[in-house]
């Protein structure tokens, strides 16, 4: 191997060993502020926003399978359960009756799929 070999493999495994480092710390970053209060407006109805989001996050981050049905139908199951829970402070704290028909017909929806993929889930995992 000749010196210029030997320099951008050393240069190469630098640059990657730098992305990866990065990429770690923009993950760590990204984890923490879903945890944070969040941005601007520090109102209840934000703060539950905030906390609902993160939950639904945390949720979603399944243990992947393999099994795409499996693995679809876990994390949709956390994603509907987020769409609900974020209706039910629509439902606390917004004003429009439009927006608080459309969080009661979420609720309704989201509740009857997350029942279906319950029950997927039970007849096929055993």
């Amino acid at each position: 191997m000749t010196l210029l070999h030997s320099a951008a493999l050393i240069c190469a495994v630098a640059l990657a060993s730098t992305a990866m480092a990065q990429d770690h710390t923009s993950h760590e970053t990204m984890k923490h502020d879903m945890t944070a209060a969040p941005a601007g407006d520090q109102s209840a109805s934000s703060k539950a926003f905030a906390a609902a989001n993160a939950k639904m996050h945390t949720d979603m981050a399944i243990t992947f399978t393999g099994k795409p049905d499996r693995d679809f139908v876990l994390g949709m199951i956390a994603h509907h359960q987020g769409a609900i829970d974020m209706a039910k402070i629509e439902l606390e704290y917004g004003k429009e009756a439009e927006i608080r028909k459309l969080a009661e017909e979420i609720i309704a929806a989201q509740e009857s799929e997350i029942r279906q993929m319950k029950d997927w889930l039970q007849k096929n995992d055993g």
